[in-house]
């Protein structure tokens, strides 16, 4: 869906003739008169897609005792999100356009489900992530308290537990004490995925609305049962709820749980820091989460100033020779007398010898089995001193933190984020929204079609400012071969 703006004005480029302060004039009148160029709205599939006689319903929260909504309180279709919002209008790189814009998310004036009819099912898939239970106590709170819904209902064991298990029936007294506790109280798993089984289990059961949690593989499996279920033409709407503690899923802001895990990652490398000072020639070594994307080892890096090398997929490294992690180390022990190396646990992969039958496993999801790199980089350590530096004290501490870390409940502000997730997840799917996923994009929550969500990525920018400032901070090496 386009929406017609203003042509934008174009930036003129600098001619050579012109002093810089000309050029700086110009491009200051030009930008005078700048305008927007067109807005591409992304569709967001609805219920009235394939089933046009549904009605609608007055919001029920006009006669909720705790709210009292006044002009601009509901979200109209024309509020939209725009993706990107950082341009260069100098006319040296060119913009984008149409922009791409979601539709915000909020409570609408009318709604699709009667409460007393909606039966909803919540279902948490994958690894454990701070925050999950403060989505599903904030999914049954705000379903009972803002919409007046009864019937709501918890999945155990992921998305086997549609066809393998009976529903747990959810209340707001039930899941009073969630949010402070780690790990999921509907139990989690990964694979079980039988299309089939899953939607045919919704159906008999008489859910109508489904809150799926989970990371990108749970996302692609949520498109799955979405599409299915459109083509059965059923009236029942599917929302998906991002959860990575990686921070991996592209588009929106960042994945709940994330900012959890790089405060904890804190004490483990404060531990290994400790570890490394107390020793002769001693080095910390610390593995975080991060399979395809190193944003958390990038952020622990940043927030704490005692990290003398970050490690994360998308920089490939290597150890020896000029240039290389073996040489960096080895100078940085001269210097400090110790070191701290914080490694993603996906970093490195490719260094790491494997047998056939090794590069052929995956675990329950698909995803290929890791190597620890953590333990390998220990042994390449402990290898390289005796070999160069014979008969002298030399130690390495290795720490993984890892299921410390995704044990734990959510802090301060990944609960608030949970809530606002939950919230925005229940208003869309009254609204009879479906296939869709909420998030926020720039600071405010939005709704994105499942499918996009599915498929972006979110890995560390290594040309951006971000990874420049951890290359200031730690002063390592950009692993560029000569």
């Amino acid at each position: 869906m386009a929406v017609s703006c203003p042509e934008a004005t174009t930036v003129a480029a600098p001619s050579n003739a012109e002093s810089p302060s000309e050029q700086q004039q110009r491009q200051d009148q030009s930008l005078d008169n700048f305008s927007f160029a067109p807005v591409s709205l992304q569709r967001l599939p609805h219920l009235t897609d394939y089933l046009q006689d549904l009605q609608t319903l007055p919001n029920p929260l006009d006669s909720n005792h705790f709210f009292h909504p006044t002009d601009g309180f509901y979200i109209s279709p024309g509020d939209v999100i725009l993706r990107q919002i950082l341009y260069d209008l100098s006319g040296m790189f060119p913009v984008p356009a149409p922009h791409p814009a979601y539709h915000r998310a909020g409570p609408r004036k009318r709604v699709f489900f009667e409460p007393s009819q909606v039966r909803a099912a919540i279902v948490t898939c994958g690894g454990l992530c701070p925050g999950l239970n403060t989505v599903i106590r904030e999914l049954v709170v705000g379903l009972w308290e803002l919409y007046d819904v009864r019937e709501i209902y918890g999945i155990p064991a992921g998305y086997r537990g549609f066809y393998s298990w009976e529903p747990v029936k959810l209340s707001p007294k039930m899941v009073q004490g969630w949010h402070q506790r780690g790990g999921t109280a509907l139990e989690t798993s990964r694979g079980g995925f039988d299309l089939e089984k899953i939607v045919n289990a919704i159906e008999e059961k008489g859910f109508n609305q489904v809150y799926i949690i989970g990371g990108d593989g749970t996302m692609r499996g949520a498109v799955k049962i979405f599409e299915e279920i459109c083509r059965r033409k059923l009236k029942i709407a599917v929302v998906g709820i991002p959860k990575t503690v990686d921070n991996d899923i592209g588009i929106i802001d960042r994945s709940f749980g994330f900012q959890t895990a790089v405060e904890m990652a804190q004490q483990a490398i404060n531990a290994a820091h400790v570890e490394a000072e107390s020793a002769v020639n001693g080095i910390g070594l610390v593995k975080l989460m991060g399979r395809s994307t190193g944003h958390i080892a990038l952020h622990a890096t940043l927030s704490n100033r005692d990290v003398d090398c970050c490690l994360i997929p998308e920089v490939e490294f290597f150890l020896e020779g000029k240039g290389g992690l073996l040489e960096f180390l080895d100078r940085r022990l001269k210097e400090n007398g110790h070191a701290v190396l914080v490694v993603a646990e996906g970093a490195g992969q490719d260094l790491i010898p494997r047998t056939a039958a090794q590069k052929e496993e995956r675990d329950e999801s698909g995803n290929l089995v890791f190597l620890d790199v953590g333990g390998w980089l220990k042994s390449e350590l402990k290898k390289w001193w005796d070999r160069d530096h014979p008969n002298e004290l030399f130690t390495v501490k290795y720490i993984d933190p890892t299921y410390m870390i995704r044990a734990v409940p959510a802090n301060a502000t990944d609960n608030l984020y949970c809530t606002l997730l939950a919230h925005s997840a229940i208003h869309g799917i009254m609204a009879g929204y479906t296939g869709f996923v909420c998030g926020p994009i720039n600071g405010n929550y939005a709704y994105i079609p499942l499918d996009e969500v599915a498929k972006a990525k979110n890995v560390v920018n290594t040309g951006d400012h971000k990874w420049a400032w951890v290359r200031s901070v730690t002063n390592q090496p950009d692993f560029l071969r000569s």
